[in-house]
């Protein structure tokens, strides 16, 4: 179907056949659509929808326009993708547990932009260490390691590049249908076996609410799934931090305190990293409840730790990163204290708030070319209902100046609240299985 009449079919609401969708996205890619014909079907998806059909046509059909990885490995093919938190750096500790239980993780992540932190950030704020590899260095250190975390090359779904770059510049980014397709091309070009999906909801996450949150991940897992993918998701509660670090060299000294056996520094997430590996696990076959058990073992064992080590060496970090990893990890010249003004329980927390803290402290991008200071952000965030006395501490700010510490202490306050003890969610608010 010719471009124009495609969107004029989808304008009206006409149900439209897959290869007519599917044609459409080759167009993409190889330049026959233009800009102005990509953002009206964009705009006239937003408006009308394109059905469950349809968003797996444009799913697969993104897939498909650039390179799609095969592979012949002895362990299932798996990741996890979540869409997007504050303090939240789950795959960097779920990745290398998987690969100690014999699962092979090609993950292809993303950077941060607006609140959220991103996972290639965090991994960056080790010394020498360098995400952008090419389809061989992947495919190696998969091989090799276990588990390989990376960014997406040119040739990873170039119809999506193109038609969200078009997206973002149209005012279209909000739409079910080409968020589903935007996350799963990307994911399902790694040529996975199996995906759990973590869908945030809560005032750290762009889903405030359960429904959104639902819609979403039923979109995601009925797409995944009639493309081929098995696929599961959860509902995870975004209300406070994941983790009690906001930030890219503080998350990460989270992450290798959990991975050497302080399971305390962040209980809820291990326990998330836990119930997501066991998901997986389960999905490729074996039991969950004893999935989630490898998975806990692999990370009090030690062995997680080796792996995301040698993942750490394999991406030019130091190959000593297991037992030396606070050398590592740089330091902010200014460290504050941030306490409680009065007595009572940490009854509310406004993650995004605290999300575009760290983004003013230069933590995180306003806009896609600014650059990151992996240093600075907030640790020991204190816990959703904690009871505070005065005086008790809040957080610490990393931050690079004094300037920049006032502000962020500011927004930290102005994100808080004192009060009665609130009612504490669960962690997994919902599930959406195949």
């Amino acid at each position: 179907m010719e471009a124009r009449r495609l969107i004029a079919a989808l304008r009206r609401g006409d149900t439209l056949p897959p290869e007519a969708i599917a044609g459409f996205v080759r167009g993409l890619a190889d330049g026959t659509v233009s800009d102005a014909q990509a953002g009206a079907f964009a705009m006239a998806v937003c408006l009308k929808g394109l059905g469950e059909a349809g968003r797996v046509a444009l799913t697969t059909g993104m897939r498909d326009s650039g390179d799609r990885l095969r592979w012949n490995l002895p362990g299932p093919v798996l990741d996890k993708h979540s869409t997007g938190g504050v303090g939240d750096p789950v795959s960097l500790l779920l990745a290398p547990a998987l690969a100690a239980c014999g699962v092979y993780v090609p993950m292809i992540s993303g950077r941060g932009l607006g609140h959220t932190g991103g996972t290639l950030d965090k991994l960056e704020a080790v010394p020498g260490l360098s995400t952008q590899v090419d389809e061989e260095k992947l495919r190696q250190i998969t091989r090799d390691v276990g588990c390989a975390i990376v960014g997406a090359t040119d040739r990873i779904a170039p119809a999506d590049k193109r038609l969200y770059a078009i997206r973002d510049v149209t005012g279209t980014v909000d739409s079910v249908d080409l968020i589903t397709a935007s996350i799963l091309s990307k994911k399902l070009a790694a040529g996975l076996e199996g995906l759990v999906l973590d869908v945030k909801v809560g005032s750290g996450a762009f889903m405030k609410s359960e429904g959104e949150a639902r819609a979403l991940a039923e979109a995601l897992v009925a797409t995944a799934n009639g493309a081929g993918c098995p696929t599961a998701a959860f509902l995870t509660d975004m209300d406070e931090p994941l983790a009690p670090a906001l930030g890219n060299a503080t998350e990460m000294a989270v992450i290798l305190r959990v991975l050497s056996g302080d399971r305390l520094a962040a209980p809820r997430l291990h326990d998330l990293t836990v119930a997501l590996g066991g998901r997986l696990m389960a999905l490729a076959g074996g039991a969950e409840g004893e999935g989630e058990e490898m998975i806990a073992h692999a990370i009090a064992s030690g062995r997680a730790l080796e792996t995301f080590s040698a993942m750490i060496h394999a991406l030019g970090g130091p190959g000593d990163m297991a037992g030396n990893w606070r050398s590592h990890l740089p330091n902010a010249p200014l460290i504050r204290d941030v306490t409680a003004p009065e007595a009572g329980h940490l009854a509310a927390i406004d993650g995004e708030a605290l999300g575009h803290a760290v983004v003013g402290l230069g933590g995180g991008r306003r806009v896609e070319t600014d650059r990151i200071d992996p240093a600075v952000g907030l640790s020991d965030m204190a816990r959703l209902g904690t009871k505070l006395g005065s005086g008790d501490l809040l957080a610490r700010i990393h931050a690079a100046s004094e300037e920049a510490a006032d502000r962020a202490e500011a927004a930290l306050r102005e994100a808080i609240v004192i009060g009665d003890a609130p009612r504490i969610n669960d962690l997994v608010r919902g599930r959406v299985d195949p």
